[in-house]
């Protein structure tokens, strides 16, 4: 028996913490680990105590046409990873990788062409963590060094486009 190595466990996991979300149009799942332990999960899913858009059966962003990758403020989620982010203490976040895994909602099939969005981004940054791990397939990942976002800054893009 081949024994699986530690970044695919890992992903393995986020892919079962993204069955909890509760997103009709993507269903992802982040898992924090430092040291080789984990320290938080997230999926992507409605603030607590409001009704989520598999309970409301509807997407509001579809039901506008938003194409994906925009107008998140319209979103009722919270953002998997911005979840496991809240869910640690930024301490036993420094220094931390975090692996994100996604399934299309309404096919289901492993989404492997995502990223953090623009905002998560800056959480993953404020946080310390220094590396996200992505699933493109069941054995096929890619790993982000973060501080590439730093000198990459995507936020001033943004904001030449919209004059803020």
């Amino acid at each position: 028996m081949k024994r699986r190595d530690k970044t695919n466990y890992y992903l393995d996991i986020a892919e079962a913490v993204s069955e909890r979300s509760t997103c009709l149009r993507r269903r992802f799942g982040a898992v924090v680990v430092k040291n080789d332990e984990i320290i938080s999960t997230g999926y992507n899913g409605a603030p607590r105590g409001r009704k989520n858009c598999i309970d409301l059966d509807f997407c509001y962003r579809e039901r506008l046409g938003v194409p994906r990758g925009q107008r998140y403020e319209l979103c009722r989620s919270v953002h998997a990873e911005a979840n496991a982010i809240i869910s640690a203490s930024r301490s036993d976040l420094l220094g931390a990788t975090l692996y994100l895994a996604c399934h299309d909602g309404a096919t289901n099939q492993l989404d492997g062409a995502v990223e953090p969005c623009s905002m998560c981004k800056r959480l993953i940054l404020n946080a310390g963590i220094e590396w996200v791990v992505i699933r493109e397939d069941a054995d096929i990942y890619h790993t982000i060094e973060t501080a590439k976002w730093i000198d990459d800054d995507d936020s001033l893009a943004q904001e030449l486009r919209t004059g803020y």
